[in-house]
């Protein structure tokens, strides 16, 4: 993978048909936003520090984010510190950042009120999509390196994930095309950039969850809607998220 990435982003200087010509910063190396000490990730990085240090012409690096916010075990989504220590230790290689691709599917979750300290009036499924996509988003913000995001969408009405996995409401604008909760999350942390800036509408408070992953009062990120983790036989079989089988073969 290495040698072929060298060949494909080095080009061919001798092709005179031009099917190698582009802007080398459009080029981007994509792989799922994960916690820096898990494996995929640590491969993703370790890849884009060898090819700079080849000197091969990278200069950025997408991360998808396609993330269930129901997801235990491998497939439990990264706190906003995670995807921060892992876009700053892809920064400090020289490389821009961006999320390439996010959407946050709640379907998993249970409805109705969340954790101990939740308002059981607020759907959980709400909060927990809301809280992915604002405090992700913050924490990408706050590095220097960090360029851009692309949502995979806009509206439930027409995503990808009803055909791919199952039926879900990923997206910041509902099927009526009517803003949801997560939107004003996405403002919320857009307007992180713009300290005191003020807003027509009630959004959420900045993410505290910058650098650790436990508030003051000691509540894990995503206490209030997080799924616990299953228990474990002595077999094992109950664990499907083993490395090597995809995720949309997973219950």
């Amino acid at each position: 993978m290495e040698e072929y990435l060298d060949c494909w982003l080095r080009g061919d200087d001798d092709d005179d048909d031009g099917a190698l010509d582009v802007d080398a910063k459009r080029r981007r190396t994509r792989c799922k936003t994960k916690a820096p000490n898990q494996a995929k990730s640590d491969g993703f990085y370790n890849l884009l520090r060898e090819l700079v240090e080849k000197g091969v012409p990278v200069h950025g690096a997408g991360m998808q984010a396609h993330f269930n916010a129901g997801g235990v075990k491998h497939q439990r989504p990264p706190t906003p510190s995670m995807v921060k220590r892992q876009i700053r230790r892809i920064g400090e290689l020289g490389l821009r950042v961006n999320i390439s691709e996010m959407d946050v599917r709640v379907s998993k979750l249970p409805q109705g009120g969340g954790g101990v300290d939740a308002d059981d009036r607020e759907d959980v499924r709400e909060l927990a999509q809301t809280e992915i996509y604002r405090d992700i988003l913050t924490a990408a913000l706050s590095e220097p390196s960090f360029d851009g995001i692309w949502l995979w969408g806009f509206t439930d009405r027409h995503t990808w994930v009803k055909n791919f996995y199952y039926d879900d409401a990923p997206l910041i604008f509902n099927e009526d095309y009517e803003r949801k909760a997560s939107y004003h999350g996405v403002e919320a942390a857009l307007r992180t950039l713009f300290p005191g800036s003020g807003s027509r509408d009630e959004v959420s408070p900045p993410c505290e969850f910058l650098e650790v992953d436990y508030d003051e009062k000691g509540n894990e990120w995503g206490h209030n809607w997080m799924m616990p983790e299953p228990e474990e036989v002595e077999n094992g079989e109950n664990d499907t998220t083993k490395e090597g089988k995809p995720d949309w073969l997973q219950p």
